[in-house]
């Protein structure tokens, strides 16, 4: 038989209950998503950053003066798009490298 349980035994068991089912998922939910936002920030940064600077050395390429001005913001661009298609492709594939080899 179950031991007899004192009646302020109960309403502590729930509070713990509680926490432990509602309150922690949904902290460490928010660190996950907070890390997320902080590295995506990061990384479009970063990306940015490296289009202003390969535009800047496109540009002061001579070969690309005069009628060819405008060529180095379609590389940039082209350059970008591509990496915002691969990490799409890789964000919403959901398969890590390691998994496709496995296959």
């Amino acid at each position: 038989m179950a031991p007899d349980l004192k009646s302020g035994d109960l309403p502590d068991l729930l509070k713990r209950y509680v926490r432990q089912e509602t309150v922690e998922p949904l902290r460490s939910l928010g660190r996950f998503l907070g890390l997320g936002l902080a590295g995506s920030i990061l990384m479009g940064g970063g990306a940015v950053l490296l289009g202003i600077g390969a535009l800047r050395l496109l540009q002061e390429w001579s070969v690309l003066d005069g009628r060819w001005s405008w060529a180095p913001y379609l590389v940039v661009a082209v350059g970008l798009m591509a990496t915002a298609a691969l990490a799409g492709s890789r964000i919403s594939g959901g398969h890590s490298l390691g998994e496709k080899a496995e296959r």
